[in-house]
């Protein structure tokens, strides 16, 4: 496999494996971004794949992504399939010598994880997970502050993303543990994980208390039956999940996460931080473009609360931008290398594992012996 990390002279040409919601983000800003062309798409959905080469014009459509890897002539691939897959398609990938951009999670489990970045140290490429909610404005704001030391040093927080029936779809492969690796924990809790220790500035979680429940999926409530894609699978995930996270130099940093609980309804995610000098709340109903921010400060009852109007993020363009910005650099990519993501799956395997067990479970003690795939949840599974 070539490792040549000189400079192209042409655009980067680019492919995307997926042809979901999150795959035609991807599709998107590649086709708006300079620098690079769309030039292969794949997914096994004849219709929808046909619709998209057309939009863009592309006449590599494949339905298998061995295909897609197969036929070459790639720079960049983005990965926006069920997580089951992420890590042999990313290894597939790189091996072949193409920089990978991944949705979320980065795989089931940390061991899974690990291969795929072992593997962009063998290819010397970049890997890289989309973490999109860190790139929303509000989310960029709120660090702002922090980094301007409007609230001291963050020591504790209450994040959260709560559904009342958002279970992706029943039946489909996002409630097979299987496929999978669990239920919102490691679904759309891993965002919240993600944006709460950036916001934190990366400390080390030291050790991870959790609990989950399954109570309304395995009844058939909170989420429509899946109208493709239905693997035939029982319910078998948690639709709730709560976590304290202990943190290196004592902060903290609690964590609830659902698909399905009897709550007010729709979607609602944020942060609630607390410092040394000040605080901070960010509330997002219903994917609000910029939520509620308030900054709190003064001195006693001497209150200063600010409340922070942010402009919209740019997700997933910002996203594939940063990625491609980072691809443009040779010499920077062994920095760019999946790690990030790694540390967060090794943070949701430890979750797993302490509701399995009824323990707190520290990251030095978690092996790959640990990272079993999903969890059975702690209550009505």
């Amino acid at each position: 496999m070539s490792t040549n990390s000189e400079p192209l002279g042409r655009p980067l040409r680019a492919g995307v494996i997926g042809l979901g919601w999150a795959g035609q983000q991807h599709m998107a800003a590649y086709d708006a971004l300079p620098g690079v062309e769309l030039v292969a798409i794949a997914g096994m959905e004849d219709v929808p794949r046909a619709e998209l080469g057309e939009k863009y014009g592309i006449d590599r459509l494949h339905r298998d992504w061995q295909e897609l890897i197969a036929e070459g002539g790639l720079d960049v691939v983005s990965v926006a399939v069920p997580t089951f897959l992420h890590a042999p398609i990313a290894v597939g990938a790189l091996d072949a010598g193409i920089h990978v951009l991944s949705e979320k999670p980065i795989a089931r489990t940390a061991a899974e994880a690990q291969t795929m970045v072992e593997a962009a140290h063998r290819a010397g490429r970049v890997l890289e997970v989309a973490f999109n909610h860190r790139r929303r404005g509000d989310i960029q704001a709120l660090k702002a502050a922090i980094d301007e030391g409007q609230i001291g040093r963050p020591y504790h927080a209450r994040a959260i993303w709560l559904r009342r029936a958002g279970i992706p779809a029943l039946g489909s492969w996002f409630t097979n543990r299987e496929m999978a690796g669990g239920g919102p924990l490691i679904d759309i809790g891993v965002h919240v994980l993600d944006y709460a220790l950036h916001l934190f500035g990366e400390p080390r979680v030291e050790a991870v208390s959790a609990v989950t429940h399954a109570e309304l999926g395995i009844r058939g409530r909170g989420g429509a039956t899946a109208a493709k894609q239905n693997v035939g699978s029982d319910y078998e995930v948690e639709d709730l999940a709560s976590l304290l996270l202990r943190l290196e130099g004592g902060g903290s940093i609690v964590i609830e996460t659902s698909w399905a609980a009897y709550r007010p309804a729709g979607d609602e995610f944020g942060i609630t931080l607390y410092g040394t000098e000040g605080g901070a709340d960010l509330r997002v109903v219903d994917y609000a473009p910029s939520g509620e921010l308030t900054i709190f400060t003064g001195d006693g009852e001497q209150s200063q609360d600010i409340t922070v109007t942010a402009d919209p993020g740019r997700g997933h363009l910002a996203v594939v931008e940063t990625f491609l910005e980072h691809v443009a650099e040779p010499a920077d990519w062994s920095n760019w290398d999946g790690a990030l993501a790694l540390d967060r799956a090794r943070i949701i395997d430890a979750a797993y594992e302490s509701a399995r067990i009824g323990a707190e479970v520290r990251l030095d003690a978690v092996t790959d012996s640990a990272s079993v795939v999903g969890s059975t949840a702690t209550k009505g599974a």
